[in-house]
């Protein structure tokens, strides 16, 4: 089962320094970690520099690969869209990069496997640029599973989906995570939806760490206050789940 851990990680663009001092404990495979912080914080910076897009200090340690080689799949926020290409064709063409051409049988099956468990089978043949926002988002988390990373780094994969889609998508990829053995990071602006689907949690904020742990150890009155600006509460709800309510904003 992989294992992630950053050991003085840090980023800047230019001459702008966007954080530094990353460190975490290993994040294991197999579980969701929630990346939190206010907009700006730096949490998109952090996947492309785990993801190798960026360079910087520190270093980023995958270990138990599968067969030695270090499987991560960044999913950006702005998926973006080819008019050209139909759903199906972006989904074959995510699953051919790095290798040959040539089009196994069971490779054809896999695609329809995850475009089915996303409910999304029906746009397999529309063009992308004739779909909805919330629509590319679930395609683009196609284009990512069909790679099968051992690391996943979601940005905000659910921006962009009503209610239901949100939760079915969480659901969905908590137990292919368990399932699979997959560590997977995501950029989350709900603190409701980390506490309920993220055994693990890390605050960027302030260019650096704030906090990083078990998700209930670390959204915290005290956390809100510091990071979010906000006077808020954490109470369990009818089924013993904690949720944050937020009475205001400090001063």
């Amino acid at each position: 089962m992989v294992a992630l851990r950053l050991e003085g990680v840090g980023a800047r663009y230019g001459r702008t320094q966007v954080f530094n001092g990353i460190s975490t404990d290993v994040l294991r495979g197999g579980e969701l970690t929630a990346v939190i912080g206010p907009n700006a914080a730096g949490k998109s910076t952090l996947f492309k520099r785990i993801a190798g897009l960026l360079s910087g200090p520190g270093v980023v340690h995958v270990e138990a690969d599968r067969d030695g080689h270090r499987s991560i799949c960044y999913m950006p926020q702005d998926t973006g869209a080819n008019a050209v290409l139909t759903v199906y064709e972006s989904v074959l063409l995510a699953a051919k990069q790095g290798s040959g051409w040539r089009v196994a049988d069971r490779e054809l099956t896999e695609i329809d496997r995850i475009l089915s468990a996303l409910h999304i089978s029906d746009l397999a043949f529309r063009d992308l640029g004739a779909l909805s926002g919330g629509q590319r988002q679930l395609v683009a988390i196609a284009q990512a599973l069909v790679r099968k990373p051992e690391v996943l780094l979601m940005d905000e994969p659910t921006s962009a989906l009503d209610l239901f889609r949100q939760i079915e998508v969480l659901e969905f990829m908590r137990k292919l995570a368990a399932a699979d053995g997959m560590a997977v990071l995501i950029a989350l602006h709900d603190l409701n939806h980390a506490l309920r689907y993220c055994t693990q949690t890390m605050v960027i904020a302030g260019g650096g760490l704030i906090a990083s742990g078990p998700t209930e150890d670390v959204i915290t009155p005290d956390m809100l206050r510091e990071v979010y600006n906000v006077i808020a509460r954490i109470e369990c709800c009818s089924e013993g789940k904690p949720v944050v309510i937020v009475d205001g904003t400090v001063g």
